[in-house]
């Protein structure tokens, strides 16, 4: 591996310790390799994702132009096999490597310039329009680093993408409305009554929180069937990440709702302590 190769595998574990830390200890269970690779898959996704949320006052026009330079970037060093940007250098060794599809990458740029301009969703499928490419392909990119030991897994993959993202939307509520946007669907905040604007836990909240939940964590029994596909550390990686992440829940539970006081989070002591269980189950 070049000089330049490895710096670039370098900034991808900055910044996914820094910024994602539960995919950080998580990975940690895996091979060398394949933590590379989760850094490197990890970090593009942040990136993309800072673009729309975290670079300032930028306006709207100019964040969209940058996705579209970070795409443009990214598929020709696709089309080159190689990268000299010092962050896509992984990201394309990773996935050139891998043979991940190229149309992953697609698909999530473009839920990230829903983001520039969509504040809400009406329903259910709706949202899963957007998860589609911001949630559930992020199942499928990991697929090819996990190594499955049957093609059924992708069921699972993505439906623990789409768990993994409702859980950040019932915990990152205030957040989002501070950025103008709502990702619980309008026809489940009608039907219960609730209004998240108001950042008042009633009656009305709580239901429609518990209903939210519960739906996510129907996504994680459902993607539950995928881990027993995953030869040994890939299942341990994958299954610290659904307990760890899972966990975020009972904590809003336990909150009585309450996502609007500050954010709820898994201590990184506990993060530890579960990577440490699964690693022990070698």
């Amino acid at each position: 591996m070049s000089p330049e190769l490895e710096r670039s595998y370098r900034l991808c574990r900055t910044l996914t310790r820094e910024r994602g830390t539960t995919y950080y200890w998580a990975a940690n269970l895996l091979n060398r390799h394949q933590r590379r690779d989760v850094w490197a898959l990890y970090a593009f996704a942040r990136h993309a994702d800072d673009i729309v949320d975290d670079v300032g006052p930028m306006p709207i026009d100019e964040r969209e132009a940058a996705l579209i330079a970070l795409e443009d970037r990214l598929f020709e060093g696709f089309a080159a096999g190689a990268s000299d940007d010092t962050l896509l250098a992984a990201v394309v060794d990773t996935v050139v490597r891998l043979d991940i599809d190229p149309d992953c990458f697609r698909r999530f740029l473009r839920s990230m310039r829903m983001d520039l301009t969509v504040d809400g969703y009406d329903t259910w499928d709706d949202l899963l329009v957007y998860m589609d490419g911001s949630a559930a392909v992020i199942g499928e990119m990991m697929l090819p680093v996990l190594r499955p030991t049957s093609p059924a897994a992708l069921g699972p993959a993505r439906d623990l993408g789409l768990a993994f993202q409702l859980t950040n939307f019932l915990r990152d509520v205030d957040e989002d409305l501070a950025r103008g946007r709502i990702y619980l669907p309008r026809a489940d905040l009608e039907h219960f009554g609730a209004a998240p604007q108001a950042r008042t836990v009633d009656t009305a909240w709580r239901a429609l929180m518990r209903f939210e939940i519960d739906r996510a964590r129907q996504l994680y029994r459902s993607a539950d069937t995928g881990i027993s596909m995953l030869p040994g550390a890939s299942g341990r990686c994958v299954r610290a990440a659904r307990i760890l992440y899972s966990e975020i829940l009972d904590r809003i539970e336990g909150a009585d709702y309450d996502v609007f006081a500050g954010r709820v989070r898994v201590p990184t002591v506990r993060k530890l302590a579960i990577a440490a269980r699964q690693l022990a189950t070698r």
